[in-house]
């Protein structure tokens, strides 16, 4: 049998980061440890690197998602892994869960610590990920996230944890797999998910967190938007004043998605009263389901680039 040909796209993040001796910062220094590591014990597979970008993740925009999502279409790799900063590599996994149409393991990992910090888990990560990209299980679940040995699904996975090592969780499905000193473990498969054809992206879509009290005077400047995602209460509710500017942005033709606020949970049409879920869902509100703030803006985002407009009512069914 061949040996597996890996694609490491590295794009900068904590993983590559190392702590300054003087000062006690953490950052990127010009360099990039991780991106020597080319070979993975006991795994056979060959690799391929390349470092589109190096940069912290809180700095990445749709243009490097868009910059990873064209190197993962052209590659002809038998698998890909990318290294990311944890702030943000929720959103990027799903972003390419959502755009990518290839049959081959896409798998994400990072670093709670730097390189040279002591417990660094950048490395393990990095093996965790390896052995999750050469796994034939891997192939046909959409974009999967490592870390701390743990295999999630981009669909569900959130960074729950502003610092520890066990910070990602998919708080409703779980994870679906583990990683073994044998390889990549699945205990179940993502529920298939919509792929956008984007040819690109240049849509204004802010994200909005709801609070008690929450008035008009924000949604009121988001005429000019193409859209609008409300993190609301519960399970998709609005304080009256916040509700009826809602209402009024949709009649202007702008689509506004409900996200929840909660941890876990799914947004529904429940409660009738004013500026509750079903109110806002017979003004023509659209509901994320499970899908939190940030992950539902790049649906939304990603159906807009796409041309689906008219289609929103059913893509956010």
């Amino acid at each position: 049998m061949s040996k597996k040909h890996i694609l490491f796209i590295h794009t900068g993040g904590t993983i590559s980061m190392k702590k300054h001796a003087e000062t006690g910062g953490v950052e990127l220094d010009g360099g990039n440890p991780i991106a020597d590591v080319i070979e993975i014990p006991d795994v056979d597979a060959v690799y391929t690197v390349k470092e589109p970008f190096q940069i912290p993740s809180p700095h990445m925009t749709v243009n490097e998602m868009m910059t990873l999502k064209k190197l993962i279409e052209q590659t002809e790799a038998d698998g890909v892994v990318v290294t990311h900063g944890t702030d943000t590599m929720e959103e990027t996994a799903y972003f390419l869960d959502l755009t990518l149409s290839v049959d081959i393991p896409v798998v994400i990992t990072g670093a709670m610590r730097s390189s040279n910090e002591i417990g660094a888990d950048g490395l393990s990560n990095l093996i965790a990920a390896v052995k999750t990209a050469v796994s034939d299980q891997s192939a046909n679940k959409g974009v999967l996230v490592v870390m701390n040995e743990t295999i999630h699904s981009a669909q569900y996975v959130t960074k729950s944890h502003s610092s520890n090592l066990n910070a990602f969780q998919s708080f409703d499905a779980g994870p679906i797999g583990s990683v073994l000193k044998t390889g990549a473990h699945f205990f179940s498969t993502p529920a298939a998910s919509e792929t956008f054809d984007i040819g690109s992206i240049d849509f204004t879509i802010p994200l909005l967190k709801a609070y008690i009290g929450m008035d008009d005077v924000l949604i009121k400047q988001l005429s000019h938007c193409d859209g609008v995602v409300i993190e609301a209460l519960g399970q998709g509710n609005l304080p009256p004043a916040a509700a009826q500017a809602v209402i009024q942005l949709i009649e202007s033709g702008v689509p506004v998605v409900i996200a929840s606020r909660c941890v876990s949970g799914i947004v529904q049409p429940v409660y009738s009263y004013e500026g509750g879920g079903r109110t806002l869902k017979e003004a023509g509100a659209l509901f994320a389901g499970g899908l939190n703030g940030q992950k539902a803006r790049l649906k939304l985002l990603t159906a807009l680039s796409s041309g689906r407009k008219e289609e929103l009512p059913y893509i956010f069914a």
